[in-house]
């Protein structure tokens, strides 16, 4: 499901472990009206309108905009043929919490998505702000991801659930489809854990991080 190095990063503002694909513009023009402090539109009617069909922008200005946006780390894991699998993601997100649905992305380019398209369940880990090494090894190319020192143990539907994570969501497969140069995958959460860290790994401007809440 979304991946690394491993995956070698599309249009995306992670070096390590890109997984997110480029919108595409088209059809009719749109107007942007700048927004007052409540909602109330700004300017003059004579404000340009966007030209319809304008060409997207290119990937090194996309990447240069997602690079404003922090981003949580998680690890999707599964165990389709009896063998773990898993990559780095930075596309996780929620989606539906009526049934409970959760997404991610991932490069159609990606050496792991054969395998994990397999699995009918699959697990979210949630990386936790030390483990920056979890992230990049399951991003890197011609490792076992899950030797030591991964620690993991086989949980509800034997997939792998990494230790030390922020938290788990188990997940049984509910849909895929190709976006641009990604597949959306979208899961149907069917199992949650806390885990031993509170504090979520975090990727931004390059570099990762933990969250310092106010």
């Amino acid at each position: 499901m979304t991946a690394a190095p491993d995956e070698q990063p599309p249009a995306s503002h992670l070096r390590l472990v890109g997984e997110v694909s480029v919108p595409q513009q088209g059809g009719r023009g749109r107007k942007f009206r700048p927004v007052g402090r409540e909602g109330e539109p700004v300017g003059s009617e004579s404000e340009e309108f966007w030209p319809a069909g304008r060409e997207a922008v290119g990937p090194e200005e996309f990447r240069q905009a997602l690079a404003a946006h922090a981003a949580g780390v998680v690890v999707v894991t599964a165990r389709p043929d009896g063998e773990p699998v898993g990559l780095t993601a930075t596309s996780f997100t929620s989606v539906s919490l009526a049934p409970p649905l959760v997404s991610f992305y991932v490069d159609q380019a990606s050496t792991t998505w054969p395998a994990l398209s397999k699995a009918e369940y699959f697990a979210v880990n949630v990386l936790a702000s030390h483990q920056v090494d979890v992230a990049a090894r399951f991003a890197r190319k011609g490792v076992d991801r899950f030797a030591a020192p991964t620690r993991w143990s086989p949980g509800l539907a034997d997939v792998p659930l990494l230790e030390e994570v922020s938290g788990h969501l188990v997940c049984r497969a509910h849909h895929t489809s190709e976006v641009g140069d990604h597949i959306l995958v979208v899961g149907l959460v069917v199992a949650t854990a806390g885990g031993d860290d509170g504090r979520p790994l975090l990727y931004h401007q390059g570099r990762f991080g933990d969250f310092q809440p106010r």
